[in-house]
């Protein structure tokens, strides 16, 4: 397992299993505080962008698996290299802010996806859970005070 402290824990009893997600701080979004701050390290991911009422939204959650954190996050919000007509008009609109999780587990990282899609994104069935258990619940612990799930 990784050691930090912004890592994705579980403990499952037959076909429940419960998640622990410690968050890493909400950071700007910043090309070279990415760089120099996010490790190239397997996990889950969020994006905020900050409205005019200085409101966070979130408007995007993936997991990265291949290549690590640091180059999805690094690319998901340079409107320099991204190319999604939705993602690059907030980009280029708005300040964006993330915050990501760890975990060495692509079967965990599928399962705790597929919860942050359906509770947050219910209409983008696109995400499959692992299929080793039958109910998934996710808790978050994070030093900011916004929570989302």
């Amino acid at each position: 397992m990784i050691q930090t402290p912004f890592t994705i824990t579980k403990e499952s009893d037959k076909g429940t299993v419960y998640f622990t997600v410690r968050w890493s701080r909400l950071r700007k979004a910043d090309k070279y505080d990415i760089a120099t701050c996010v490790p190239s390290v397997s996990g889950i991911y969020e994006l905020y962008y900050m409205d005019k009422y200085k409101k966070l939204n979130l408007f995007f959650v993936s997991r990265s698996w291949y290549g690590g954190l640091r180059s999805s996050l690094r690319y998901m919000t340079d409107p320099e290299l991204d190319r999604d007509p939705r993602r690059l008009a907030i980009l280029n609109e708005f300040s964006v802010y993330y915050r990501f999780s760890l975990s060495d587990s692509s079967g965990d990282l599928d399962d705790v996806l597929f919860f942050y899609m359906a509770t947050y994104f219910p209409a983008d069935p696109t995400v499959e859970p692992s299929g080793r258990f039958e109910e998934i619940y996710v808790k978050e612990e994070t030093a900011d005070r916004i929570v989302t799930a």
